[in-house]
């Protein structure tokens, strides 16, 4: 049995997590962490309290850019495991991060989406840059998220050749969407993926925390364990 941590368990992802991990059978959750939880049974508002009372192999975050470092750092110092699923770690941290992985029983996968589909939309837009000369991105998500661009969007154009300029959109009603549009003599080519609804993400999020503890050190996005990558 996986023992997991949800950090960030009062968000709309952190209780998607809480559902998905609590309705499958190799997984139970060992703690919900979030400061705003009322006081409870395995309620805890901070993660430093968690991981020094409640036995666990596997902390998932989905909390705020301001204090997942701290998180992350946290649970690899104490030997668990990190799922990392918040964005806005700069590469400063994630560095920092991969070398306490690398000295600690913890290992650590970062990653800017879980589903399954725009896994595979950043691999198709990075195969296709490198055959067409002009490439933009657009990425739309509902208004209450922080960051712009998002994570996604920011790898996708990483993996991508040349220069992608991405264009950022935020408004009620929108969930997770990102077309990457390319453009060459006289065709263009569009490759969109669209979340409508958090569970899109659960899938994802389970594999990782299954693989999470055969991957030493650092691993970065969902790639590696959905195509076999290192």
């Amino acid at each position: 049995m996986i023992r997991v941590i949800v950090a960030g368990a009062a968000g709309r992802m952190g209780q998607a997590v809480a559902g998905a991990v609590d309705g499958d059978q190799e997984m139970q959750v060992a703690a919900l962490v979030d400061p705003v939880l009322d006081p409870g049974p395995g309620h805890y508002g901070d993660l430093a309290s968690a991981l020094a009372d409640a036995e666990a192999d596997v902390v998932v975050d989905f909390t705020r850019p301001s204090v997942v470092f701290e998180n992350a750092l946290g649970a690899l110092r104490a030997g668990v495991h990190a799922v990392v699923g918040t964005t806005g770690l700069d590469d400063e941290q994630v560095e920092t991060l991969g070398a306490q992985a690398a000295k600690s029983a913890g290992n650590i996968l970062i990653a800017p989406n879980f589903a399954v589909g725009a896994i595979l939309m950043m691999r198709f837009a990075a195969e296709a840059s490198r055959h067409m000369p002009r490439a933009e991105i657009i990425e739309l998500h509902h208004d209450r998220k922080l960051d712009a661009p998002s994570g996604t969007a920011l790898r996708t154009a990483g993996l991508m050749d040349g220069e992608v300029p991405i264009h950022s959109v935020r408004l009620p009603g929108l969930l997770a969407h990102q077309e990457v549009l390319l453009g060459g003599r006289g065709e263009t080519l569009t490759i969109r993926h669209d979340s409508l609804s958090r569970e899109s993400f659960m899938p994802g999020v389970l594999m990782a925390v299954r693989a999470i503890r055969a991957r030493p050190g650092l691993t970065l996005g969902l790639e590696p364990v959905l195509f076999g990558d290192r």
